[in-house]
């Protein structure tokens, strides 16, 4: 049951970073990442931070990779993931390499064919073993690649992102998605009244002529609630909090549900 479970949270988290470009490479470390962190935050006892042999205990990962991913939490510098898609290598080289850049720094525009510098001279050195057509085809399709007028290949980003999207939007998905899994973890291994409301209401045989009144009753009634709300927290804001008291992050998300869940063991 836990396998399937984690199963069904991956998959919208993992069909984001497909969009964004991350790779499963990428999504471990960051995965080990996030282990080494929640193992030495939430683990410790009497509020100390859980020592690097418990950490490996709790996380299967060797002492010796605790203490370097601990040092990566605790550099001053946002953590930065390796990139290691073959398309992501291709463009970061097209702007890094100086034989394809101009004298500004700028990625050249290239031919499609020829010698360096060329596209397919740029593809031989980072192109990996992606085939030359499948990649070119799909740096266009998604934008990280256009063509000039004079039918060169330009260069429109420095990473690829399969399907672009805001960084608000990919934030917004990050906080929601952490506020909604964190009350639900909290009711069901949380301690008795510390329970957070949190519900659902569901039907799998709905006709699809009533899905339009659907949506628009609970974008009617949703919006509704949440303006009330929303006119509670901000009656409640406070304007000059007390010193020694931090203020408390407070807020309800609603969200509808539709479609069946994926099939699977």
């Amino acid at each position: 049951m836990l396998y399937r479970s984690g199963q069904l949270v991956l998959r919208p988290v993992v069909l984001l970073l497909l969009k964004c470009g991350i790779t499963w490479k990428e999504f471990i470390d960051l995965s080990k990442l996030v282990y080494v962190q929640v193992a030495t935050e939430e683990f410790g006892i009497r509020g100390r931070p859980t020592n690097v042999s418990r950490a490996s205990i709790l996380t299967g990962i060797s002492r010796k990779e605790i203490a370097r991913q601990r040092a990566r939490l605790a550099a001053t510098a946002p953590v930065q993931l390796d990139r290691t898609d073959d398309a992501t290598r291709l463009l970061s080289g097209w702007h890094q390499d100086p034989d394809y850049l101009d004298r500004a720094g700028t990625p050249l525009p290239l031919t499609e064919r020829g010698p360096a510098p060329s596209f397919e001279s740029l593809f031989g050195r980072y192109g990996g073993d992606t085939p030359f057509q499948t990649m070119l085809k799909e740096l266009k399709t998604a934008g990280s690649i256009t063509v000039g007028d004079d039918g060169k290949l330009i260069a429109c980003r420095r990473y690829h992102m399969p399907v672009p999207m805001s960084d608000e939007n990919i934030r917004l998905f990050g906080t929601n998605l952490f506020d909604h899994a964190s009350t639900l973890e909290r009711n069901i291994a949380g301690r008795k009244g510390q329970r957070r409301f949190e519900g659902y209401a569901t039907e799998n045989r709905i006709r699809p002529a009533d899905v339009a009144e659907f949506h628009r009753l609970i974008n009617e009634r949703g919006q509704r609630f949440l303006e009330e709300i929303d006119a509670w927290l901000h009656s409640h804001r406070a304007t000059d909090p007390a010193a020694d008291a931090r203020p408390v992050r407070l807020g309800v998300g609603l969200y509808a549900i539709e479609g069946h869940l994926p099939e699977g063991p």
